[in-house]
């Protein structure tokens, strides 16, 4: 490496550093900038990577500089689509990522790790923040565990090649892994709709559990859970954060593919609820909209190819069986009109869900949290564990 190549990547460095600390309103604890310069996140990045919501493609071979500026970017970098295959003449899709550094360092200042800790990440990636971890708290102490077998195999080579060599174990992340345990901490890089049971049953009382999460309706938000001695686990949500979804969670549903039929016969109504006021820029209005409706999911249409709709916003239960859309016709903001199909009103469940959200003073997610039983029951609740958000009404069988 020439002198030039060390003078670049330091001088990166310092500007990443920089940024994080803007990002988080004050420096980084002592013991993670220490981490932070013993780690270098470039060492965990592929040569090439992919950028912004365009997935422009970035190669190291032929532009150095540009890989080095994206490494040292408060961005988050794909560093694998289509779960490592070709996509070919079809569009890539992101499957794996180095989060942003700021939500990493967030992340790992509300972790709240000890020296002497024992902690299970879920979701190794390029390991860079197994890294982090094992720097602070002893190789020996850290277990990542990663689903796709090249990423687990490239990780632990980066870690090796870092010094480092925390226990990777290539396998599903939402059985644990329970020849470690009991772990004191376990952190995952991916959301999760429900938090595995055998990450309960892996923590030591009063260990911490935190995932990023999401709901069908909104991938947003973090979840902080303290194990109790008896076994339920709860705490609240944060903000900052948009994750990939754990794999085996993923639904992969389309609307045309899976949910419309061409003999569904909707029936036809009229909102004066905006779609963008659920399904737009007000992540808070998203998140509550998503706790409250838990099994809806939706995707936004512009431009069909319909005479007078200028925006369609679908809406679909995650079993396929019910269905609505929302048309806007390019001119007016005040009247809707509403198309349903299926058991139950999806778009009357959303109305419900965004009058309860205004009703109680348009809460974000930090004034939220959940419990998570023994059994696997999740329970959401607003301000206290003993106000459990309403749940959503259903058509009688």
């Amino acid at each position: 490496m020439t002198d030039r190549e060390v003078v670049a990547e330091q001088t990166a460095m310092r500007g990443l550093l920089g940024a994080v600390t803007a990002d988080l309103g004050e420096p980084l604890a002592p013991a993670w900038e220490e981490a932070f310069w013993a780690v270098p996140r470039h060492r965990f990045l592929p040569d090439r990577v992919w950028l912004g919501a365009a997935l422009d493609v970035c190669d190291r071979n032929t532009d150095p500089g540009g890989w080095l500026s994206a490494a040292y970017a408060d961005g988050s970098v794909v560093t694998q689509v289509n779960d490592g295959r070709d996509p070919g003449e079809g569009d890539p899709w992101p499957s794996s990522s180095a989060s942003a550094p700021s939500i990493v360092f967030r992340m790992l200042g509300m972790l709240d790790v000890r020296t002497g800790h024992r902690v299970l990440e879920v979701g190794t990636g390029t390991g860079w923040n197994a890294g982090l971890l094992a720097h602070r708290v002893g190789a020996g102490n850290v277990t990542t565990i990663e689903v796709d077998p090249a990423l687990a195999a490239q990780a632990a080579l980066n870690l090796k090649n870092t010094g480092l060599e925390p226990r990777v174990i290539d396998g599903d992340g939402a059985a644990g892994h329970p020849a470690s345990a009991p772990y004191d901490r376990i952190i995952a890089t991916c959301s999760v709709r429900e938090v595995p049971r055998a990450w309960l049953e892996q923590t030591r009382p009063g260990g911490v559990i935190l995932t990023p999460w999401e709901t069908p309706w909104a991938c947003y938000g973090l979840v902080r859970l303290v194990v109790e001695p008896e076994g339920p686990a709860s705490g609240r949500f944060h903000p900052h954060s948009a994750f990939m979804l754990m794999r085996n969670q993923r639904t992969d549903l389309r609307i045309f593919r899976d949910v419309v039929r061409d003999e569904h016969v909707p029936d036809e109504s009229t909102t004066d609820l905006s779609p963008w006021a659920v399904a737009g820029d007000d992540w808070a209005a998203r998140f509550a909209v998503g706790l409250r409706t838990r099994d809806v999911w939706h995707a936004w249409h512009d431009d069909p190819d319909v005479d007078g709709v200028a925006a369609r916003l679908w809406l679909a239960t995650t079993d396929a069986t019910s269905w609505a859309a929302v048309d806007w016709d390019g001119r007016t903001r005040e009247r809707f009109t509403v198309w349903e199909h299926g058991p139950r009103r999806l778009w009357n469940e959303v109305e419900t869900a965004y009058a309860w959200w205004r009703e109680v003073d348009r809460p974000g997610p930090e004034r939220f949290g959940l419990t998570v039983a023994t059994d696997g029951t999740h329970t959401p609740w607003l301000d206290r564990p003993d106000h459990p958000v309403p749940a959503p009404v259903r058509p009688e069988a």
